[in-house]
């Protein structure tokens, strides 16, 4: 390799020397995207936007295949709506932006720009349902949201943010929480089969469940610093929001009665998390399925076989694209294959096509994966096969790798010096008892800077004794500091 294409790898910063670097470094090299002039806020450029277009597309279809449909509700709220939920407004009030002037005239009432819907969607609720013949009502929004955080970093915790909100009003607690449950297994398919991203799924304890929530379900990811991202969350409401709201409705014996709710969300944080699950020191990793480019040809010869080659690629580039694959072809005469080689592997692209006169002569072209590095000569007369089976197997490794990382950062302690140790020495996840009391809970995070992710569904063993008190473990808690 010359110089020059070592050059352009050593820009980013290895992860093993500066983790949070390395991510700088790859989102920016990427051209994912670019910081904005207001604090916290980031310019989504057209690769970032891609990734999101595609999570976008493939939750928005299971969300309608499971009878939920799109609408918009405004992005500014009474101050109002906020005082009707003391739990959600508390939990809220320290990330609040709020208007105070328009057309140079002083609000009678100051508006919040939205950090998440349930109030206003609340009061509309109170409006549209009536009767049991109104519900269910399944209603998801694709939105914006605004949060106006201490710490900001780039997709994974920005002041502004993409995200979809469902808000589904039922007639009782069965029905509510079946959706509940629905919606988290919808969000772990998704995120282990579209991202190649292994989650943790289980609920929050009560201290980290969503303000004005009866119970909140999450999946957790490890990153590879060991660290956790909330990758998701499914909320029982109850009758919480419905009573502030009045949202009632005249049941099946004609009696008034409090709608039960939900509401769940995943955001642009998962593209933070896809970054820093599967990237490496040669840059992004791209999950094919969200992939913006999935293949990336390259012709390769001296110029005088030069135009041949280009041909055949583009007739190539034809068939593919024509399959439905989503491929780029790099046809510049003026710059290095090797260049371009690490360029696609730094973006992420999941497969390289390189194609030379000898391979057109054979009537054949090489496969190369950016996860296993392998090659492969494959025939041009089955070209979409062998990519689409590539594109499989990239995903496959990608959601292996990604499993085998956590299994190996994934400790087993049975009490708080256990944990601070683990904690100091290793970067990861850690399973412990809790007694179920917060100063418990609290003590953890004072001394570790972990905080609870969820109390998994199905943990791989089951604690009997609180790390903190030494009480029995009313629950077994997985531990970690996040993002």
């Amino acid at each position: 390799m010359a110089n020059e294409d070592k050059q352009f790898v050593t820009e980013i910063t290895p992860q093993d020397e500066d983790f949070s670097r390395w991510y700088i470094d790859v989102i920016k090299k990427a051209d994912l995207m670019d910081y904005s002039p207001v604090r916290g806020c980031i310019v989504f450029k057209p690769d970032g936007y891609e990734i999101w277009e595609h999570i976008q597309e493939e939750l928005d279809r299971r969300f309608k295949e499971t009878g939920h449909r799109n609408a918009y509700f405004p992005l500014f709220i009474p101050e109002s709506f906020f005082q009707k939920e003391k739990e959600h407004v508390e939990g809220f009030n320290p990330e609040l932006p709020w208007v105070t002037e328009a057309g140079g005239e002083k609000l009678e009432e100051r508006l919040a720009i939205r950090p998440t819907s349930e109030t206003m969607i609340g009061h509309m609720y109170e409006k549209w349902i009536q009767s049991y013949r109104d519900l269910p009502v399944l209603i998801n929004q694709w939105a914006n949201v605004v949060r106006w955080e201490k710490r900001t970093l780039p997709f994974l915790r920005t002041s502004e943010f993409l995200w979809q909100e469902g808000h589904t009003a039922h007639e009782n607690e069965q029905d509510a929480r079946e959706e509940t449950m629905r919606m988290l297994e919808i969000y772990r398919d998704f995120v282990e089969n579209y991202l190649a991203i292994p989650v943790i799924v289980g609920q929050k304890t009560p201290s980290e469940k969503f303000a004005g929530a009866v119970d909140t379900y999450s999946i957790e990811a490890m990153m590879k610093d060991g660290r956790a991202v909330q990758a998701g969350t499914s909320h029982y409401l109850g009758t919480n929001f419905a009573n502030a709201f009045d949202i009632q409705y005249l049941n099946r014996d004609n009696v008034r009665e409090y709608v039960h709710t939900t509401s769940w969300g995943v955001s642009t944080r998962l593209i933070g998390s896809l970054i820093m699950v599967h990237g490496d020191d040669r840059g992004l990793a791209l999950p094919p399925k969200v992939a913006p480019k999935q293949v990336m040809i390259i012709p390769i010869g001296p110029p005088k076989t030069r135009d041949a080659v280009v041909g055949r690629a583009d007739e190539l580039f034809a068939e593919l694209k024509q399959a439905g694959v989503r491929v780029g072809i790099d046809d510049r005469g003026d710059i290095r294959p090797g260049w371009k080689f690490n360029e696609y592997e730094m973006r992420g692209v999941p497969v390289r096509l390189e194609i030379g006169p000898r391979d057109m002569e054979n009537g054949v072209c090489v496969l190369v994966s950016r996860i296993s590095g392998e090659k492969k000569v494959v025939s041009q007369d089955n070209l979409v096969e062998e990519v689409k089976a590539m594109l499989e197997q990239v995903h496959n490794e990608m959601f292996e790798r990604a499993k085998a990382f956590r299994e190996e950062h994934f400790y087993s302690v049975d009490t708080l010096e256990e944990m601070k140790a683990s904690m100091d020495e290793k970067r990861g996840f850690t399973l412990a008892g809790w007694c179920g009391s917060e100063a418990c809970e609290s003590h953890v995070k004072e001394e570790t800077g972990a905080t609870s992710r969820n109390i998994p569904f199905e943990p791989e063993v089951t604690k009997t004794t609180c790390l903190v008190c030494g009480e029995a473990a009313k629950h077994t808690v997985v531990f970690a500091r996040a993002y």
